[in-house]
């Protein structure tokens, strides 16, 4: 029992060194061997070991000799961010995105669509249509599509399941389930704005930060939340559901069966709505966030207020939710980030004007630089890391 027990430590041992190793060289390549040793903290035999097997498994590759320190010039090694694809997709209420990504988080290919109340069965057909697009487009790799992220608004249990979506009517979904049986591949359901929050981090305007509240803003508000650095999603995966806290004690009535929820003053349908009964000018044009920016653009003065109303309840909720968790950084992601130029100065002064002054010392308010796409690479990503299994600490060897 101790041989079978001791034979099995090794076995993790080496597989969380083996990921340390892969993930030193994947953030820093072209990196000598030397260097990986240095960086991870293992000794030269073991690096030269796994960079072996990461060689022969195609995950890695040699380079010409790099610049010398005073001895032989070093081989440099190089991730090989073409060894697979990883398919990242985000289903909002009005619009499905999908990215088809290599395994450093660079976008080979994109397919969007837009809709508007859409049963469960149709949006799965769409998404299975969006999908097929891209797996058909994928390049010739050695490992070809490694997994499947799909990100959701609403609750998603520790299990993958979707448990309420109020925004899509979606209850007790099991979408991963249904995708695994279809295309015979890993799937990572989350979150939206969890997704999304790591996206920022990973890829977008939150590179910088350990601490940062991701708001994202579409046609319900999610939040996500990145603490110390990494993703924080409570004690059952049930975290940043604030697109539901109370900002309102006698508001109007939210599909989630709440009263004065903040995301029915300062999302996209907010805007939407508050376009439908105001007096602007919208002849023979649907009332979309896309026709509401273009008269904003022209200097509509009524269009422009509706914008600046939303920003200021978007201040609102943040100012909570700064109060609370003390962030370095407020990001402002999905679709109503494109609306950066009349939601900013509302929203800003909503906080200055209200957070506690202690509160506000070095915190950075910014808007998705990866705009509608945080989801979709932060999704793609976490489908990239179970692949290469990255999240695995450094042991001792024996």
């Amino acid at each position: 029992m101790t041989i079978i027990n001791q034979t099995w430590n090794q076995h993790v041992v080496k597989k969380g060194n083996k990921s340390l190793v892969l993930e030193t060289i994947k953030d820093n390549y072209p990196i000598s061997r030397a260097e990986t040793a240095n960086r991870t903290g293992l000794n030269k035999g073991t690096v030269s070991s796994l960079v072996s097997e990461l060689i022969s498994e195609q995950l890695i590759s040699e380079s010409g000799p790099g610049e010398s320190s005073g001895g032989r010039r070093p081989v440099m090694l190089l991730f090989n961010q073409l060894a697979g694809y990883s398919i990242g997709i985000d289903i909002g209420v009005n619009y499905l995105l999908g990215v088809l990504t290599d395994l450093q988080g660079n976008i080979c290919n994109e397919k969007r669509m837009t809709y508007s109340k859409l049963s469960y069965e149709e949006i799965k057909t769409s998404l299975f249509a969006i999908i097929d697009e891209l797996i058909t487009s994928a390049p010739p790799s050695p490992y070809g599509i490694i997994g499947i992220g799909v990100g959701v608004p609403g609750t998603v249990s520790n299990t993958g399941e979707i448990l309420l979506a109020p925004n899509l009517d979606w209850k007790n979904i099991h979408l991963q389930a249904v995708l695994e049986r279809k295309y015979e591949l890993p799937v990572v359901i989350e979150n939206e704005a969890n997704a999304g929050a790591y996206g920022e981090k990973k890829f977008g305007a939150g590179k910088d930060a350990d601490n940062i509240i991701y708001v994202s803003a579409g046609i319900g508000i999610g939040v996500g939340l990145i603490l110390n650095g990494a993703l924080y999603k409570g004690n059952n995966g049930f975290s940043g559901e604030l697109g539901h806290m109370t900002i309102e004690v006698d508001g109007n009535k939210c599909r989630c069966g709440n009263k004065g929820c903040w995301e029915l003053y300062a999302s996209e349908q907010a805007l939407l709505t508050n376009a439908v009964h105001s007096d602007i000018d919208l002849p023979a044009k649907e009332v979309t966030l896309e026709n509401l920016a273009n008269l904003a653009e022209d200097g509509d003065a009524k269009t422009i207020e509706l914008f600046e109303t939303v920003g200021d309840y978007l201040g609102v909720g943040i100012n909570n939710i700064i109060n609370i968790f003390n962030p370095e950084q407020v990001i402002i992601g999905n679709r109503m980030a494109t609306s950066k130029k009349w939601l900013r100065e509302p929203l800003i002064t909503r906080m200055v004007n209200q957070t506690l002054w202690f509160q506000q010392k070095g915190l950075q308010i910014d808007f998705s630089e990866l705009s509608t796409h945080s989801t979709a690479l932060g999704m793609a990503a976490f489908s990239v890391e179970n692949f290469l299994e990255v999240d695995i600490q450094p042991k001792e060897v024996f």
